[in-house]
């Protein structure tokens, strides 16, 4: 089993609700995820979500990017920006729309703008001279298989090159975690490796380089993932289920022994059908 050991929070979740109206859509959400510290690495945590359509997975990630003000409770992230003395902690604060990178599940571009022009437009507030950020936006084309093309638009690109420039977009620009709403959706086994590749680059560029995902295939969370919440409707006294979304169950894959591996073993497969359990269930 890897050696870790957490650090200070990221993110925290405290009794998050979201209605519509009188429609509640999901309610009483409480997570906390930590940085996790581990010998001569540097990484980011990658937290799944996994569960059936239509359980508020959408609307949770909405809140957790502060593109949503939830109805109950509140979202919580690390304070990078605040003053600190040495061996303290960034505080935390409520998360602000702008905070976090999100992308959706369309993969929103400028239409108008070039893949260099949409870079240079998404690091406009980091106080970098100018030939710092050339640097960086060059590098990371090139990591990312985009340089090559990086002066055409957007409807000139394939999907997986579309994919890629909207989770680049948000990188540049986001000082916390990146969320990705179903980001491997439509896309063919080729550009689905592809993405795989771009979540590890950005996992390892810092320490607190994290991604917050959701996904219907399992097999991919699990692989991925090294923390996993089954987001579903929980069951009443009587056994039938209540209909607004919740969190119904955790896997920690580091506790397990099953995060950060480069192969899928028959634990991580028993894992799999534990999961497929938890969310037929809710």
């Amino acid at each position: 089993m890897a050696t870790y050991q957490h650090a200070e929070a990221i993110l925290h979740v405290e009794n998050v609700g979201v209605a519509y109206g009188e429609k509640q859509i999901i309610e009483h959400i409480t997570f906390t995820e930590k940085d996790v510290l581990r010998p001569d690495v540097v990484q980011g945590q990658t937290i799944a979500f996994v569960g059936r359509s239509g359980r508020g997975k959408s609307t949770l990630f909405r809140s957790l990017a502060g593109l949503e003000q939830p109805t109950q409770g509140e979202v919580m992230i690390s304070d990078l920006q605040a003053p600190i003395k040495e061996g303290e902690n960034p505080p935390l604060r409520k998360v602000r729309e702008g905070d976090v990178g999100f992308v959706s599940q369309n993969y929103v571009l400028f239409r108008h703008k070039t893949i260099q022009q949409a870079m240079e437009f998404a690091m406009r507030k980091q106080s970098l001279p100018a030939a710092e950020k050339d640097k960086k936006i060059t590098q990371y084309l090139k990591d990312w298989g985009l340089y090559a093309v990086r002066h055409q638009y957007p409807n000139e690109l394939s999907g997986g090159q579309r994919q890629r420039t909207a989770i680049l977009e948000q990188v540049l620009s986001s000082t916390n975690y990146i969320i990705l709403d179903e980001p491997f959706s439509g896309l063919d086994v080729g550009n689905i490796q592809n993405a795989i590749n771009a979540f590890r680059l950005i996992n390892q560029s810092h320490e607190l380089a994290t991604i917050i995902f959701c996904t219907h295939d399992i097999d991919l969370a699990v692989e991925m993932a090294d923390s996993l919440y089954v987001l579903g409707y929980p069951t009443n006294a009587d056994g039938t289920l209540h209909p607004v979304g919740t969190l119904v169950k955790h896997f920690d894959l580091k506790t397990r022994g099953l995060a950060w591996k480069d192969h899928f073993s028959p634990e991580h497969k028993a894992l799999v059908e534990e999961i497929k359990e938890a969310i037929l269930a809710s």
